[in-house]
């Protein structure tokens, strides 16, 4: 019976006069979602309220998916708009309403209206009385609840009048690109993906760079790295998908420093050239999906290590999250199974026996020296030879 949702938004209600910007962006995003919906959509602003209405024949259940991932919803309300014929005829309509939505009856309720339109003869309060008397007449196995209801039966009077019941939960957040850009460096492994998703559901728009390093990594792995940009873009928009070929570059550090240090000297070096292609694409800082002691790459003192090579801010959302905590995310966007799949990634090729958990800059420094005569060479190379995929 539904055709049309009214889409509720929390943060962005606060943002005063710029308001509007963010609504705008909302509203964009939602017609991105929806263009991978059957059936077409007018989607409208009104009074501090968006509104969703399908033009014709639409798979309601799709649509509700893919409104679930549009950061900036706080709740989707499947919706009957009623033009103003009186307040009897308005009784009539939610009555049958409720005849139709609920066949079991044998609840509670609650009615909650809402006078955005200040001429309307009736105030909010005698609004819910009567109409409550008006739903007890009708129905009476029904009873009202105030504290408590079954069904709360929203009711607001606006240009038209808007009667729902229901609210189902959106992912909450800001749009995206209302936060900047930034570069996240994606992986094929559980972590990154929930990092970039957790970043961009604050409003940031994402780009992404991988490391690839034929022939010790697959086209396979690649492929996986592009399906994980594909599910995180279901959430942030298209993802631009920089692939590195980084496979000289480990090749030569493997060749000209310490075993042990391997790690911590590749990861400044993707540092170096994920922050190159950030500032190139204005992005304003970098994304990964480091946790605290999780790996030998990941303790505090290397990642002061991999810090101190970049200009940019490092922004960790995973910081001090375990790995229950990172998975669990990662199920709830569908990422996970993908994660898992079984195909090497280019940090797992060249890992040390016995790695540095306390490496020293100041010695880190020192040996990357060794790689002086080649590496800015290697290094330009790769960035002249990367591929762009849009993700999305």
């Amino acid at each position: 019976m539904f055709t049309a949702f009214l889409i509720k938004y929390a943060e962005i209600g606060i943002k005063g006069k710029n308001r509007y910007l963010f609504e705008d962006a909302l509203v964009h995003q939602i017609k991105f979602a929806l263009k991978k919906c059957e059936g077409t959509f007018l989607i409208s602003k009104s009074q501090g309220r968006i509104h969703v209405e399908a033009q014709g024949e639409f798979d309601y259940d799709e649509t509700i998916e893919h409104l679930q991932k549009v950061f900036g919803i706080s709740g989707i309300c499947p919706v009957v708009y009623v033009e103003d014929e009186g307040f009897e005829k308005l009784c009539d309509r939610v009555v049958s309403y409720i005849a139709d939505v609920y066949p079991d009856r044998n609840k509670s309720f609650k009615v909650h209206s809402r006078r955005a339109r200040k001429d309307y003869p009736k105030e909010s309060m005698e609004i819910n009385a009567d109409m409550g008397e008006s739903i007890l007449k009708a129905y009476p196995e029904m009873r009202v609840d105030v504290h408590n209801p079954d069904i709360l039966l929203n009711v607001e009077i606006r240009e038209k009048i808007y009667i729902y019941s229901e609210t189902i939960a959106g992912p909450g957040g800001m749009p995206v690109g209302t936060g900047g850009k930034a570069m996240l460096l994606l992986s094929g492994g559980i972590d990154s993906p929930v990092a970039g998703y957790m970043i961009a559901k604050r409003g940031v728009k994402i780009d992404a760079v991988y490391f690839h390093a034929p022939p010790y990594t697959s086209e396979r792995a690649k492929q996986k790295v592009v399906d994980l940009a594909k599910i995180v873009s279901a959430y942030a928009g298209p993802v631009w998908l920089h692939v590195i070929n980084f496979t000289d570059i480990q090749l030569y550090i493997y060749e000209k420093c310490p075993h042990e240090e391997l790690t911590i000297i590749m990861r400044r070096y993707m540092m170096r050239i994920a922050e190159h292609i950030a500032k190139e694409t204005g992005c304003l800082g970098l994304i990964t999906g480091e946790s605290i002691g999780q790996v030998a790459s990941q303790t505090m003192s290397s990642l002061i290590a991999t810090n101190e090579v970049c200009e940019l801010p490092v922004y960790r959302p995973l910081i001090g999250f375990d790995k229950k905590e990172i998975v669990d995310i990662s199920q709830k966007i569908n990422a996970f199974e993908t994660s898992i799949q079984p195909f090497e990634d280019c940090c797992t090729i060249f890992v040390a026996k016995h790695p540095v958990t306390k490496p020293n800059v100041n010695i880190i420094r020192r040996h990357e020296r060794n790689l002086e005569e080649k590496i800015e060479e290697l290094v330009q190379k790769a960035l002249d030879t990367k591929e762009l995929i849009i993700a999305e």
